[in-house]
């Protein structure tokens, strides 16, 4: 399956366009810090299965809105659903456990753990982690043989498995958005939030994470991206959402996205219409 892949029902390219098979729907999502208003979001549809970036200037509101999203930004009024089901309000941590999880664009690896840790600490739901249940070995450990198995297959596919026992902190810029794509699928997530995945990492890492990116897409893992790169957009992605100053401003198929007159007004800095 490649960038701008069919589906059965083609959206329409307008903004707040409705989506066959959503798995994320937002309304009327505002944020605002003092006077400024950083997210005026009145409606918009991830679609289910699909690659979908998130673009924008400087100042758009993009990481704003992922924040709010997934619980690290408070809303000031808005809704959204995740399979149908409200998260608006949740934790973030309860977020993760719905289905949807995220990564950062300053990763958030804890340096003074190992790789293997890292993943390990991630696994949702662990019994040894109640009190009264990790003082009968029995009741966790062999849950705990699973979780470090699968952190050990995720480490192989990412290419980690040599650095499984190297401090979090030891690793390359490049490595640490591995780690964290591969910490975040430990939750076997049904969303995955990513925040400007390729800042940083050289040419031959992208490469990787690219198609890391790509192959979740085709296993059935939902993607949504806030990137600035405009050729990794083009590349990965099935579907954009354009947002300046707040709002979502255009939607549509990157062939269509880098051709519309609002989004390069918007990167231009000029009035858009």
């Amino acid at each position: 399956m490649s960038a701008e892949a069919t589906t059965s029902k083609e959206p329409r390219p307008e903004p707040g366009s409705t989506k066959p098979d959503a798995i994320l729907v937002a309304d009327g999502v505002r944020r605002a810090f003092g006077g400024l208003v950083a997210v005026n979001v009145e409606h918009v549809e991830f679609q289910r299965g699909v690659i979908t970036a998130l673009i924008g200037p400087n100042g758009a509101g993009k990481t704003t809105f992922f924040n709010v999203l997934t619980g690290f930004e408070h809303r000031d009024r808005g809704t959204w659903q995740l399979d149908g089901h409200t998260v608006a309000g949740l934790p973030p941590h309860r977020i993760a456990q719905r289905g949807m999880v995220r990564t950062f664009q300053l990763t958030k690896a804890l340096a003074r753990m190992t790789v293997l840790d890292n993943m390990k600490l991630a696994a949702t739901r662990q019994r040894g982690e109640h009190f009264l249940a990790a003082l009968v070995p029995p009741a966790w450990r062999p849950q705990e043989v699973a979780i470090e198995a699968r952190a050990l297959g995720l480490l192989e596919h990412f290419q980690l498995s040599r650095l499984r026992d190297h401090y979090a902190g030891t690793l390359s810029g490049g490595q640490r958005k591995l780690l964290e794509v591969a910490r975040a699928l430990m939750v076997e997530p049904a969303l995955l939030m990513l925040d400007e995945p390729m800042a940083g990492v050289n040419p031959a890492l992208k490469q990787s994470l690219l198609g890391h990116i790509t192959e979740l897409r085709d296993q059935g893992t939902t993607v949504v991206f806030v990137e600035h790169d405009m050729d990794v957009v083009t590349e990965i992605s099935d579907w954009i959402v354009c947002m300046a100053e707040g709002e979502v401003i255009a939607e549509g198929r990157p062939s269509a996205i880098v051709a519309n007159d609002a989004v390069i007004d918007a990167y231009l800095g000029r009035r858009h219409g």
